[in-house]
This record gives structure tokens, sequence and C-alpha cells, in this order.
């Protein structure tokens, strides 16, 4: 198996918007969460696209998958994380809303992706 160009890849690309809209959001953060649940929400963000550009760069399939079973985990802490978020009234749901709309498709992607793999 030959290595996929990330840029290639559309869950890469729009996991990648994705970090991008979550850096903007907890922007808005409280100082007192720079090195607590930002720190850790902007690190699991940004685990999806690696993992997903980490596999990608194997030469080997089940290796791939194994990576994107990583990236796939990441995006339900993630999840978790945006829920703390809103738990904890650092950010509206309506401002969520839209990554968690992102979200979802990127599990499902992923998801497919996976599948595609195992045939």
């Amino acid at each position: 198996m030959k290595s996929h160009r990330i840029e290639d890849l559309k869950v890469w690309s729009k996991s990648m918007a994705l970090v991008k809209e979550v850096y903007l959001v907890t922007a808005e953060l409280p100082n007192e969460e720079r090195f607590g649940l930002l720190s850790q929400i902007r690190r699991c963000a940004v685990s999806i696209p690696s993992n997903i550009a980490e596999g990608a760069g194997r030469n080997n399939k089940n290796e791939f998958y194994q990576f994107l079973g990583i990236a796939f985990g990441s995006t339900y802490e993630w999840q978790t994380q945006l829920q703390l978020l809103i738990d904890l009234n650092f950010i509206s749901e309506t401002k969520i809303l839209p990554l968690k709309e992102l979200l979802a498709e990127i599990k499902k992607m992923i998801y497919s992706l996976k599948t595609s793999l195992k045939l």
C-alpha cells in the first residue's frame, strides 16, 4: 500500500478546519482555564487530524486503520470536553453547535474510511 496524500483526504481537511474553529472559540475562555480545560481541548482537537495524517503516512492499511481508530476515539474525548464547556457555563450551546455538527460529520467520515480499509 502506498501512503495517502493527506491533502486529498477530505476527513483530514475537515478536521483541520475543526481545529481552527476550536482555537477561535476557546480564545474566549477565562484566563484561569489556560492550562486546564483549554489546553486539553486544543490538544485533543489537534490529535484528530494528526492521527489521520500519521496513519495516512504509513505504508500499511492495518496501521492506517489503527491510527484512524485513535482519531475516532479522540472525537469522543473532544465531544466530552465540549459538553464540559457548556456544563461549566464557559460557552453557550449555541456557539458550540456548529462545532458539534462538524464533529459529527468527521466521525462519520472516519468510520467510513475505516470501513473501506477493512474491505
